[in-house]
């Protein structure tokens, strides 16, 4: 397949049986990048990584296991284990989260929020914000 350009801004492809398709213009939008919320929003301009980003892989092994033991669980109530038992498996579970939202919330703050802060105006508000709006959610749950 060969490409020959009908314009700086469209090309033409050529089949591998000679025939000609379309010119195609490029895209219009941004392609979304892998781990960020859609959209460009001033908050997603403010830094390239996420905070929790150097500790991806402590968060990523820490999930996993929370995930096991969510299928222990499972496991438990298809075997008919004791309900106490049960109970206590949940409690190791939601406290293994509450570890994890805990970290993130650490990171988000040492490191997203220091910087909005530290460039000021109103993406420094919206992460205030959205910081006291997730530590609410987290006190609550």
């Amino acid at each position: 397949m060969s490409t020959s350009p009908a314009s700086p801004h469209s090309t033409e492809i050529e089949t591998t049986t000679g025939a000609a398709l379309a010119p195609t213009e490029p895209p219009t939008t941004t392609p979304a990048t892998p781990g960020r919320r859609p959209g460009p929003g001033p908050v997603d301009l403010i830094h390239e990584h996420h905070g929790y980003i150097a500790d991806k892989t402590a968060y990523l092994k820490r999930l996993k296991r929370i995930e096991g033991q969510a299928r222990g669980l499972q496991n438990m109530v298809d075997d008919e284990k004791y309900c106490i038992d049960i109970l206590t498996q949940i409690s190791a579970m939601t406290s293994a989260l509450e570890s994890v939202a805990l970290g993130l919330l650490n990171d988000h703050l040492n490191h997203c929020v220091v910087e909005a802060v530290a460039e000021g105006g109103p993406v420094a508000e919206q992460k205030l914000k959205e910081a006291t709006d997730a530590i609410a959610r987290l006190v609550r749950s």
